[in-house]
């Protein structure tokens, strides 16, 4: 069966050789390994910079001017820095960051907290444990329209069963709040929306750390006696360290960015409230159309991103390495 199979190989490559123009056969035979991998990958290299980079210094340029998209024939001017400044000392810019740090700060929180007890506790292999991982993983699998959906039922405060459960465990009249009407309660439901979502994923993140820690780590751990308390904080908290900083690492970005769950909820009310940067900056492009106001907020929104996650990747490499 091999040898047939070579042959075959060995056939189809033969007859590909034979239908080689022969000036192309030349210029492929005086190319080294080096010099065909570039052909090959040369493609994708252009797509990626066609897609990725182009956009970028296109926004970049954009961000020095005073072009508006819906002005196609204005005259466009350079104003330097100007729409950075008035980026940096615009107080509307600076409560959407605000409402961005409260969301990206509370729901890393919670979604790391909760999502490595889940891991830890179905690292026991308990009874049952593959039947409640599938059940838990459900809400990473659907998708945000749905959910966004989903939970604007569930925060109703008439029909909804998130306020029954608030009154069960109060007693407060069910009709008495709304989640997504108050201005207390809106960034605290799309935190609760965003937090049962994506906890699924940090947990497989988590999981993932856990079950790469060697067994005999915890078999000569137990020949010294060692507590249980005393395994988890020496052991099993140290070496899963990294998957967890990673895990945060993720979310931390995606939630930086979170745009269409907010939108489907609150759509950055009640007022201003719930209106992340995302938001801010979807209508300073395609509502006001500030295009390069809106290209100098997308900019400050990549660098503080970037360096953020690069300060954070070295500590990362510095847990990992010890």
């Amino acid at each position: 069966m091999a040898q047939a199979k070579s042959s075959i190989l060995e056939r189809s490559a033969d007859k590909a050789a034979a239908l080689t123009p022969a000036r192309m056969s030349r210029s492929i035979k005086g190319l080294s390994d080096r010099a065909v991998a570039w052909w090959f990958i040369a493609p994708t290299i252009i797509l990626l910079l066609a897609i990725n980079i182009f956009p970028l210094i296109w926004a970049v340029k954009l961000s020095f001017t005073n072009y508006k998209a819906n002005r196609l024939n204005a005259v466009v001017k350079d104003v330097g820095l100007r729409n950075y400044e008035r980026i940096l000392t615009d107080p509307d810019i600076w409560l959407a960051m605000q409402a961005t740090a409260h969301f990206v700060f509370w729901t890393i929180f919670l979604q790391t907290l909760i999502g490595f007890a889940l891991a830890y506790l179905i690292d026991r292999k308990f009874r049952g444990h593959a039947f409640w991982t599938t059940i838990i993983l459900i809400p990473m699998m659907l998708s945000p329209a749905v959910v966004g959906n989903f939970w604007r039922f569930l925060y109703q405060p008439q029909i909804g069963l998130f306020n029954y459960i608030v009154t069960f465990f109060t007693g407060a009249e069910p009709s008495s709040f709304q989640m997504l009407g108050s201005v207390d309660l809106a960034p605290w439901a799309i935190v609760i929306v965003d937090t049962w979502m994506w906890t699924p994923y940090v947990m497989l993140i988590c999981l993932a750390g856990l079950r790469s820690i060697p067994d005999y780590i915890y078999e000569a751990a137990e020949v010294d006696r060692a507590s249980n308390w005393r395994r988890f904080w020496s052991i099993t908290l140290p070496m899963a360290l990294p998957f967890i900083m990673l895990a945060v690492l993720f979310r931390g970005i995606e939630n930086f960015k979170m745009f269409d769950m907010v939108t489907l909820l609150t759509g950055g009310g009640p007022g201003s409230t719930t209106e992340v940067a995302s938001i801010t900056l979807k209508r300073e492009a395609f509502e006001k159309w500030r295009t390069g106001y809106s290209s100098a907020f997308a900019i400050i929104l990549f660098v503080a991103v970037f360096g953020l996650a690069n300060i954070y990747v070295k500590a990362l490499n510095r847990v990992k390495q010890r």
